[in-house]
């Protein structure tokens, strides 16, 4: 009978076979064939070499290729980044000098009329047509808006929606065209002790950059949704008036409030700061300044303000983001 593996079928005998070439056995088989096995193990090990070389490969390319979009793009691929545009060059990455290159064209100063006088704030360009994000209190009840772009030039500006809840407001520029957008970081990546940098115009001074870090998160931050009370304190030269922990601060918040998460910063803030950006060190927007505290004004129950003492707040990015499509459809609450 024949079986796997063995040589041509011949009539055996009841001699058994031996390879090892005993007398009276069968001839032992060719030379070759004890050589198939090793030749089909190295067949097999072509292949497996050449997959471990490509995993390898591939993984590096991988890494290489994320490494490569984080640099160019300045974000990490989160779907929640807007925009990339004003990205910190690679040479200055990490300083505030690099940031506030990079981002102060796209920081403009705001100045709003009512009946209640002039206010002053800062307000962030997200689109190369002119969207500005900034908070509600800095255009609430304003008759007239005017914007000042970092090269001086002077616009004036329609509010296209509010959200007093969020103390957010979108306002539009006339007739501009070629404004920087900012990008717009990812503010879920945000961690205590990060750098960051604000830029605005506190006291109508146009373009003014402090850093500082984040002194942290989630902070329960409530504030005024009155029409014009954040005018009449920005006139007197007060901070916006806001709730923490239960106290009142820069001021009566009014009977009409409302609370939102805020990043807590250490950088400078002071009246006007309003509306600008607080921005990360890859010159990537991760929230939008919106109180300070003053303590002056608190203890005293004065309009006077004695100016920071590292105690601002800033609205998260993507609360901002989160809410663009209501602003952008005129909402008005």
């Amino acid at each position: 009978m024949t079986t796997s593996g063995e040589y041509p079928q011949q009539q055996q005998s009841s001699a058994p076979v031996h390879h090892g070439g005993t007398p009276g056995a069968y001839p032992p088989p060719p030379a070759y064939a004890p050589e198939e096995p090793p030749k089909h193990r190295r067949r097999a090990r072509g292949p497996l070499a050449l997959l471990a070389a490509v995993a390898i490969a591939a993984a590096a390319v991988g890494g290489g290729t994320a490494y490569a979009f984080q640099e160019l793009t300045g974000k990490d691929g989160s779907s929640s980044s807007a925009t990339n545009t004003n990205v910190v060059p690679t040479s200055q990455k990490g300083t505030v000098s690099g940031v506030a290159e990079a981002v102060s064209p796209s920081i403009v100063e705001i100045s709003a009329k009512s009946s209640a006088g002039e206010a002053t704030g800062s307000g962030v360009v997200i689109t190369d047509d002119g969207e500005i994000i900034t908070n509600n209190h800095v255009i609430s009840g304003a008759s007239s808006v005017k914007v000042k772009t970092n090269d001086g030039k002077t616009y004036d500006a329609k509010v296209v929606g509010t959200d007093s809840k969020k103390d957010l407001a979108l306002i539009k520029v006339e007739g501009a065209s070629g404004l920087k957008p900012a990008s717009l970081g990812n503010s879920d990546n945000v961690k205590i002790g990060d750098d960051v940098v604000a830029i605005g115009s506190p006291e109508g001074l146009t373009g003014t950059v402090t850093s500082g870090i984040i002194s942290a998160l989630d902070r329960d931050v409530t504030v005024s949704t009155d029409e014009d009370q954040g005018q009449q304190q920005q006139q007197g030269g007060g901070g916006w008036p806001f709730e923490y922990g239960g106290e009142q601060f820069n001021g009566d918040t009014g009977s009409s409030k409302t609370t939102y998460k805020a990043l807590q910063t250490d950088a400078s803030l002071n009246p006007g700061n309003s509306g600008g950006a607080l921005i990360d060190m890859n010159g990537n927007i991760v929230g939008i300044n919106s109180a300070m505290y003053s303590p002056s004004s608190s203890q005293s129950g004065t309009e006077s303000s004695s100016g920071s003492v590292g105690l601002g707040f800033a609205i998260p990015i993507n609360t901002v983001k989160a809410d663009l499509d209501t602003l952008r459809a005129g909402a008005t609450d």
